[in-house]
């Protein structure tokens, strides 16, 4: 114990800078946790968390006896996967492609246009969006006037999918590039050195070379998104597609199912059951995917 006290007073500023992000921790993350209870409650506002009665698995009853509720889980897994898969190869193929622009200037000037959509508001995206595709949106009159039939991309839900997923690359695969450049950058130039000696043109050093080190950093990123592969992006699609009945067959997911249960039904409690099992369930892939990778490849795991 004196160990500790003569370090903590040794490193002392050190550890006081840790304070704030500490303090914010503890009460941002972890003292709403009890707010769990809810979702074992029959919860009453007049009586609060503590005094509400016990509901125990009623909630969660009343979540998977909802009709479409696996569809609803459908979209959320699917969405998600789609959008990790196809991030992550969009984000590796933009960083091999930055790395390899000589010219400084003109690489800082892609990188940047390049990461600038990610701090683009989705309610702004949805605006552009509907002057797009909307019924006299600049794409639907184009196609309409080569003698197409009308898309009616709000009203038919086939279309979403790959709307998401175009929208998703377009405002996250930049921003994903920072820690694949960081990773590229941090490589040893030994490698390259001696690659270049042996006469290795600079496409067999993407690929031998770049490309394997890279499993590594693309492997642990994609075990961190599993843990959130049960939620759905809630800013995006419900700035995209808000409460458009029409299309909730491919575009409802759990997290605007639980706002508009917590909004039309004022069920609390099923809406905490449901962010509940988001969140169980997101830690036991994380803990399955990361034993797949523990066999696989052992230096890509997170623990």
């Amino acid at each position: 114990m004196k160990a500790v006290f003569s370090e903590l007073w040794k490193n002392k500023k050190l550890y006081l800078m840790t304070l704030p992000p500490i303090i914010w921790i503890l009460v941002f993350c972890y003292y709403p946790m009890h707010g769990i209870l809810i979702a074992f409650k029959d919860f009453s506002y007049k009586k609060g968390i503590i005094g509400s009665d016990w509901a125990g698995l009623e909630n969660f009853k009343f979540l998977f006896n909802y009709n479409g509720i696996f569809r609803i889980f459908f979209n959320t897994i699917f969405l998600n996967v789609l959008f990790i898969g196809m991030t992550t190869v969009l984000s590796i193929i933009l960083a091999l492609a930055f790395t390899e622009i000589q010219n400084k200037v003109y690489n800082k000037i892609v990188q940047t246009i390049a990461i600038l959509p990610h701090f683009v508001s989705w309610t702004v995206v949805a605006m552009f969006l509907s002057g797009i595709i909307g019924g006299a949106g600049t794409l639907t009159t184009f196609l309409t006037s080569l003698g197409m039939d009308n898309p009616s991309f709000y009203t038919e839900a086939k279309w979403w999918p790959i709307i998401l997923v175009i929208l998703r690359l377009w405002q996250g695969a930049g921003y994903g590039t920072i820690v694949y450049i960081a990773a590229i950058k941090g490589f040893d130039q030994e490698m390259y050195e001696a690659a270049r000696v042996d006469g290795a043109s600079r496409w067999k050093m993407l690929t031998k070379i770049t490309l394997p080190l890279l499993k590594t950093t693309a492997i642990m990123l994609t075990l961190m998104s599993v843990g959130k592969i049960f939620n759905g992006d809630f800013g995006m699609i419900y700035a995209l597609v808000g409460d458009n009945s029409s299309l909730y067959a491919t575009t409802d997911v759990v997290d605007t199912f639980v706002y508009r249960a917590l909004r039309q039904l004022n069920n609390l409690g099923m809406s905490t059951a449901t962010s509940l099992f988001q969140s169980v369930m997101g830690l036991i892939l994380v803990f399955v995917t990361n034993q797949i990778t523990k066999k696989i490849e052992p230096d890509a795991a997170i623990f």
